[in-house]
């Protein structure tokens, strides 16, 4: 199950073909769809969110806490759409790619890749083009 949080003045659109879509990526992973919830806030809550969990003072587009037990992806990912919309202007972007990204990117992780070095950062981006050049909306 996947459910959708939202946290000030945004909301997504097409929750059903997003979800249809991140199942779609969980079984080309061969893993299992469990509890999955998206919030979307705004950057001050995810600044604090970043302060007291990860003791970070810094900016995020995502921070995920990961609850997957064995092959059955769960868990919280935090999105902030201020991050998201000012990423996409700057790499020139559409917003709804950008985020859609940042939704993949989350769930990649859960999965089982990283992005700490420049090899796995790689491989990450990899995936994730090549899930958003499948999705169907």
């Amino acid at each position: 199950m996947i459910e959708y949080n939202f946290v000030g003045k945004f909301a997504v659109k097409d929750e059903e073909k997003i979800s249809d879509w991140v199942a779609f990526v969980l079984d080309q992973e061969e893993k299992e769809l469990g509890e999955i919830n998206y919030i979307l806030c705004d950057d001050d809550y995810l600044q604090e969110i970043n302060i007291k969990t990860l003791n970070h003072n810094t900016l995020t587009d995502i921070i995920s806490f990961d609850y997957t037990i064995g092959d059955v992806v769960s868990g919280d990912i935090y999105i902030s759409y201020e991050r998201v919309r000012e990423n996409a202007a700057q790499l020139g972007l559409e917003f709804i790619d950008e985020l859609h990204r940042v939704m993949v990117h989350g769930i990649l992780h859960y999965c089982g890749y990283q992005d700490k070095d420049e090899k796995d950062k790689l491989a990450m981006r990899s995936k994730e083009d090549y899930y958003l050049s499948l999705r169907t909306f």
